[in-house]
Parts: structure tokens; C-alpha cells; sequence
């Protein structure tokens, strides 16, 4: 009868695949950890994490398609288009078919998520702040782009 590996050998060879220890699961803490802190900073807005997102690809490009929007942020249509319908809800946003591609339909800031440019990026920006206390300068813009190869290898 072969040998097996006594747990701690097993944890020791196979740590870095392992949760709570590996990558892909320290990732997905982080990210929950700062969308729930985000969260609440937005909630006397009204607003969600996700909200902002879209939000913020407006702000950059006023006039994007609903695909556009998905395809900045890695969305599946589906689940931006029920964002974007209670964004309208709101008056954050509203929708207009391309004059020349009526098959297009754009998402346009309101006034009212223009006004939200001055208001909601240093919110967000309070909980990056918490989130990277103690980090320098320089080790954070190694952490993004380590993040932005990792999303390029699985994409």
C-alpha cells in the first residue's frame, strides 16, 4: 500500500492552490472586502459599485453604446442593461438610438449623473485609500499591473 502525504506535507506542496492561501482566493477577498466598504460610502447616494462603474466609463465617454459600456468592463449585455434601466430610473442616465445605426442604442449622462462627477470619485477614492494603507507608491503600481496581466492571461 502506497504512502500517503500526512496533511501538512499535502498543505505544504499544494499551498499556493489551496484556499484560504492562494492567489485567486485573497483576490476575491479583497475585492469583496473593498466592494462592501464602497457600498456603504455610496449608500446615502442611492448608488451601487456598480453604478459607478458605468458611471465612469460616461464620464470618460459620454455616449457609449450599451455594448461599448459592456465591453470596457468586461460585462455580459444582460446584466448592464438592467444596471442602466434603473440608472434611467434614477435620471442618471438616458438612452438614444445612433442617428446613423438604429440598431446602436447610446447611454447619455443627465445632468444630474454629470453633477455626480464632482461627488462620487473621491468617495471611491476614500476606500482605496483604506484598502492600500501602508502600501508605497511604487509597490501599487506593480500590484496593478500585475492585476491588469493576470485579467489579460485569463480574458
Amino acid at each position: 500500500m502506497p504512502s500517503s502525504p500526512s496533511n501538512a506535507e499535502f498543505v505544504n506542496q499544494w499551498r499556493h492552490a489551496l484556499a484560504p492561501y492562494n492567489l485567486g482566493y485573497k483576490l476575491k477577498l479583497a475585492s469583496q472586502l473593498m466592494y462592501r466598504d464602497f457600498l456603504e460610502r455610496l449608500e446615502p447616494h442611492g448608488l451601487t459599485p456598480f453604478h459607478y462603474l458605468v458611471l465612469c466609463c460616461l464620464w470618460e465617454e459620454d455616449g457609449l453604446s450599451t455594448s461599448g459600456i459592456a465591453d470596457k468592463l468586461k460585462q455580459l449585455g444582460a446584466t448592464l442593461t438592467g444596471v442602466v434601466d434603473r440608472m434611467e430610473e434614477r435620471n442618471l442616465v438616458y438612452r438614444e438610438r445612433d442617428p446613423e445605426d438604429r440598431r446602436i442604442v447610446r447611454i447619455w449622462l443627465t445632468t444630474e449623473g454629470k453633477r455626480l462627477m464632482a461627488i462620487l470619485p473621491p468617495i471611491g477614492a476614500e476606500t482605496i485609500q483604506k484598502a492600500t494603507q501602508g502600501i508605497s507608491k511604487a509597490e501599487m503600481e506593480a500590484i496593478s499591473r500585475i492585476l491588469e496581466q493576470i485579467v489579460f492571461n485569463l480574458f
